[in-house]
């Protein structure tokens, strides 16, 4: 038996719902603020790039132009980057490529597709469950020395919580996959930082670092199917040779190419900027209500809050027209949590009035 600090093996009879997404709770007619993506109309710059490969479509696929673009933005060689049907498609190529692992280990809570898709490959998932008494703190040394695949997300989906670079990049070591999920790393921002704060994108110094992007999230282009993962040529070829052919898009391809442009960069920093005042409303007035709790220092798109009852209080808020995320569904949590999507001022202020009206009931 191994003396390094063990995972957790999901327990048996209480499996939390791995394929539970936040669309299921948005349905039609409902005030959604159980998905994480931006509802904006897209701009001109990635909107008519995308339309125009309409009149093209007989034409194959070619990722080169968009692969090179990405590789530009995170001051890459193009063979540093692998595009995919969004960040999904690259945790599925992750858990066929890698069927030789020996010992994979799922850092939780954090968005669950990683490890479902992991399961569905024939991988013994273990886990690591963060605590939330320790605001969801990331301890490096509660990962197993011997772990050969580990994934994180940052920031993490659904507790919003940023962990530093400096943490995340200890995990790295030789012999070792480390996946790194940032689908959400373009929402954060941190005052005189001027770029993603704790992104490790342009890291190529870490052995076995692998960081998973989206571009589905700030563009809300999540019904066009866009990702990319950034890592060593040797890593990226072993998963390319199990995607498909064409994987991605040539529409989908434009919007990469329009997404890595300097224009876009500075357009999604500025986005950032805009959700980090609304997210600190939300949080602000969640602390107005009694019971409450928001664990850690949230630096996303998106807020976990602690609320007993919860279930009965999602449910109530469904009635009254507001779809709000169940967290029982992510490993570590229960039904006492719930993710809520930050929205502007105004629909913020609707929802506590809402929220606590339900309370009150």
């Amino acid at each position: 038996m191994s003396d390094q600090p063990s995972a957790v093996a999901p327990p048996a009879g209480v499996e939390p719902d791995l394929a539970h997404h936040g669309d299921a709770e948005a349905t039609a007619g409902l005030i959604d603020l159980a998905v994480n993506v931006r509802r904006a109309r897209p701009p001109a710059w990635l909107a008519d790039p995308i339309a125009a490969t309409l009149t093209d479509l007989a034409r194959y696929p070619d990722p080169a132009p968009a692969r090179a673009a990405v590789a530009a933005r995170h001051r890459r060689h193009p063979n540093e980057v692998l595009l995919t049907a969004g960040a999904a498609e690259g945790f599925v190529l992750i858990a066929q490529a890698l069927r030789g692992v020996r010992r994979p280990v799922v850092v939780h809570p954090q968005f669950t597709e990683p490890e479902a898709a992991l399961r569905a490959a024939g991988h013994p998932v273990e886990r690591v469950l963060l605590d939330a008494a320790d605001d969801f703190r990331l301890d490096p040394s509660r990962v197993p020395a011997d772990a050969d695949l580990v994934m994180i997300g940052n920031p993490t989906n659904p507790t919003s919580v940023l962990h530093p670079a400096q943490a995340v990049a200890a995990l790295a070591r030789p012999g070792r996959v480390l996946v790194v999920d940032e689908a959400f790393a373009d929402t954060t921002i941190t005052s005189g930082h001027p770029g993603e704060p704790e992104s490790l994108a342009e890291r190529r110094d870490l052995p076995g670092l692998l960081v998973v992007r989206s571009l589905t999230k700030t563009w809300g282009l999540a019904g066009l199917r866009i990702g990319y993962l950034l890592g060593a040529p040797e890593l990226l070829s072993r998963l390319a040779a199990v995607q498909p052919l064409w994987a991605v898009s040539t529409p989908a391809l434009a919007a990469a190419s329009a997404c890595a442009s300097a224009v876009a960069v500075q357009a999604e920093r500025a986005i950032a900027a805009d959700l980090a005042a609304n997210r600190e409303h939300l949080v602000a007035r969640l602390a107005e209500l009694p019971g409450v709790r928001v664990v850690g220092r949230p630096a996303s798109a998106f807020v976990l809050l602690h609320l007993p009852g919860a279930t009965a209080t999602r449910a109530a808020l469904r009635e009254r027209g507001w779809a709000v995320r169940r967290g029982d569904t992510f490993p570590g949590l229960g039904p006492d949590w719930l993710r809520v999507a930050v929205r502007d001022r105004n629909t913020t202020d609707e929802f506590i009035d809402v929220l606590r009206e339900t309370m009150e009931a």
